[in-house]
């Protein structure tokens, strides 16, 4: 029940950020790109902002795969299943922290985004993504494997 709730809160969220993407990108909401200053500058040039929509709405496609694919391990996936997306979703997460992180950092510091400091809010947020996971799998393990 542990993992299952942590799941479809993930997939509660990531919805919500999915919708934002491709109905609202002009958002500072969720994962809206307004937060970044070159969204409004690309607009100044027709081919490159449409390059920018392009990667938005892939970004937004990637992550609609990864909420349909957790759906289906919600209503089909024995507990096993559920125990490692888990894990998976663990790793696939702090790989935020391997690349993204350091670019919106930099970006932060080069007051390209606003409001300033977002990078450390994200940061914080997907931090506690992983915090969420981490715990719903180590209160899984040691409560309800047996």
């Amino acid at each position: 029940m542990i993992l299952t709730l942590a799941i479809l809160l993930f997939i509660i969220l990531e919805a919500g950020n999915v919708m934002i993407l491709y109905f609202a990108p002009d958002s500072k909401m969720g994962n809206g790109v307004a937060v970044f200053n070159a969204w409004e500058k690309s607009k100044e040039n027709p081919d490159m902002h449409e390059f920018v929509r392009y990667m938005v709405f892939w970004v937004a496609g990637t992550k609609l795969i990864f909420i349909s694919l957790l759906i289906v391990v919600l209503l089909t996936g024995s507990t096993m299943t559920k125990m490692l997306s888990v894990f998976v979703l663990i790793l696939s997460i702090a790989s935020y922290f391997w690349r993204l992180h350091p670019i919106i950092k930099l970006l932060d510091s080069r007051n390209e985004i606003s409001p300033g400091g977002y990078s450390k809010t994200l940061g914080k947020m997907i931090a506690g993504f992983m915090v969420m996971f981490i715990l719903s799998l180590c209160v899984y393990l040691i409560f309800f494997n047996s």
